[in-house]
């Protein structure tokens, strides 16, 4: 008789999460929890906007680097670490790097933000730069076989989806159940994390994943139960632009997450410059990716309360000015 295949175990699970908050308590920035009439009014529901765009190196990414970081051996941490990141992964690598006396190399493409590069450089990293389309993971292994260093990935991997996870954590442990969580995507390494705290803290909660219509590849992974990929997409929001899902974290989208939606970068715009107006927060494009997909009503969050992750606050001001 044939018998069901075994379900392969998960890379992650609650309890990695709140490791990880343990580990990173006193580390991280407990980031405040933003509330706003207007925003309520306009959507009509209880919205609360954790504000990790005020979390050290200014993005969540701290809490996953900071996590990775601690955990090497005192060999790996002397002998140091390689990341490749657009950029926010790459401050964050930089600055849990400088605070561990861990030494920190990181490629970055040429046309990153110029604010994000010089941040990494003011953290006292090295930076290699790479021309968009080459490959940015070949590089940093090879640099990592030539100097002995450990890979330091950007989502794709449990301590840095177990450390992102806590953002969420802390989101729930403070206002309490929600009925949906609303996050922006990348790898998936902050939803996949996210998604996994409130299954454990606010079962009951829909945990929305959102990306940017030019890379929709996440949304079409998880409508098709396939990784699919997308190169290079044409979108302001430069963290969301990874080509595709992660190994660990696809698997851990598929089994938390219960649904994604995108938005274009039309809508993307106004819904950063309404945090910035209404609400003073400073967010970048990627960060207001979940903001976005409630303002623009592309979630139906009528009567509900509702949590919404600002992944980060980097913002090319220079940059974003032209667009306005």
């Amino acid at each position: 008789m044939n018998t069901p295949e075994a379900r392969p175990a998960l890379a992650v699970s609650y309890d990695d999460v709140a490791s990880a908050a343990r580990l990173l308590a006193g580390r991280c920035h407990l980031t405040p929890v933003v509330r706003s009439h207007t925003v309520d009014k306009r959507v009509g529901a209880s919205v609360f906007f954790k504000c990790e765009n005020l979390q050290r190196a200014g993005a969540f990414k701290f809490r996953g680097a900071c996590n990775a970081l601690t955990r090497l051996t005192p060999e790996q941490k002397r002998r140091g670490v390689v990341a490749y990141s657009s950029g926010n992964h790459a401050q964050a690598v930089a600055l849990a790097g400088q605070l561990l006396d861990v030494p920190a190399l990181i490629v970055m493409p040429r046309n990153a933000p110029q604010v994000k590069a010089d941040a990494t450089r003011g953290y006292g990293a090295e930076i290699v730069f790479y021309d968009r389309g080459e490959s940015r993971e070949a590089i940093a292994r090879s640099l990592a076989t030539q100097r002995g260093l450990t890979v330091v990935p950007s989502f794709d991997h449990p301590h840095i989806v177990a450390g992102q996870g806590t953002a969420a954590k802390e989101l729930i442990e403070e206002v309490g159940p929600l009925d949906f969580l609303v996050v922006p995507c990348g790898g998936g390494g902050l939803l996949s994390g996210s998604a996994i705290a409130a299954r454990h803290l606010a079962a009951g909660a829909r945990v929305i994943g959102v990306e940017p219509a030019a890379g929709d590849d996440a949304t079409r992974s998880f409508q098709t139960r396939t990784l699919q990929t997308v190169s290079e997409p044409d979108t302001i929001a430069d963290g969301a632009r990874t080509p595709s899902l992660g190994e660990i974290t696809f698997p851990l989208v598929l089994e938390y997450v219960s649904d994604m939606v995108t938005v274009t970068d039309a809508e993307l715009l106004r819904a950063m410059f309404f945090l910035w107006e209404r609400l003073k927060l400073i967010v970048e494009p990627t960060g207001a990716l979940g903001a976005a997909a409630i303002l623009e009503h592309k979630v139906d969050v009528r009567g509900a309360r509702v949590g919404v992750i600002l992944s980060g606050g980097n913002a090319d001001i220079r940059q974003l000015a032209r667009l306005l």
